[in-house]
């Protein structure tokens, strides 16, 4: 069976998914924790097309390549503040949703820099990002088709 392609998708599916990408453009998180948030996700679904897509956005906005390359290692790697270890310790336990793991201790972590109401907020952009990497997986978009400045 051949895949979904994106404009064959219902009618008002894509509108919600850019509504709530819309919501959270404009809710205050720093771009620079989104664009780390994107990226780490985007890896850890190997989403090619969506990693083409942030990577180039990261890199426009002035992320540096040597940030983005050495996610994978974030723990180890001497390049992210407090406040994006909290970030991407999240953005793994949301999308690897294991159901033995324990929130608590990602949770305090959180606490000690955001507060309740930012904390949903990175979660929803960590869930948001989520779901764009299962669509396109879904319809095939291709990596390196993104240009910037396009919804993909």
């Amino acid at each position: 069976m051949e895949r979904i392609r994106t404009e064959e998708l219902p009618a008002g599916m894509m509108q919600a998914m850019y509504g709530v990408q819309a919501y959270l453009n404009n809710s205050g998180l720093e771009k620079s924790l989104v664009h780390l948030i994107n990226m780490r996700v985007s890896q850890l679904n190997a989403c090619g097309f969506c990693l083409d897509m942030h990577s180039k956005e990261a890199v426009n906005d002035g992320e540096s390549m040597q940030r983005l390359v050495a996610l994978p290692a974030w723990r180890e790697a001497p390049f992210y503040t407090p406040v994006e270890r909290a970030v991407l310790a999240l953005a793994e336990f949301l999308t690897g949703l294991k159901a033995e793991a324990d929130i608590a201790p990602v949770y305090a972590e959180m606490e000690k820099h955001f507060s309740r109401d930012q904390v949903a907020l990175v979660g929803l952009a960590i869930i948001q990002i989520n779901a764009w990497n299962r669509l396109v997986r879904l319809t095939g978009r291709e990596a390196g088709s993104y240009e910037l400045g396009t919804h993909g």
